[in-house]
């Protein structure tokens, strides 16, 4: 990914994909241009992909320590019989 791809967020890299997918659907364009197009879709599905991964790395942490507390919580409740 170049340097300023990783500076954009996923809604913007979102919404410049979307623009891409729609010029290259609608034609027109000369091949060099399609070319262009279709190799700066692939860089923005990448940045889309890496914050959508972030996500999920996020919400697994999160799940996963909730998953530990509660677990934690239960043995000490155990515990206190």
């Amino acid at each position: 990914m170049a340097e300023t791809d990783t500076a954009l967020g996923y809604e913007q890299a979102r919404d410049e994909l979307i623009e891409v997918v729609r010029k290259l659907e609608a034609g027109g364009t000369s091949l060099e241009d399609s070319l262009a197009l279709w190799e700066r879709g692939e860089e923005l599905a990448k940045v889309c992909r890496h914050w959508l991964e972030g996500a999920r790395a996020r919400l697994d942490s999160a799940l996963a320590a909730r998953e530990a507390a509660g677990d934690e919580g239960a043995r000490e409740a155990g515990g206190r019989e």
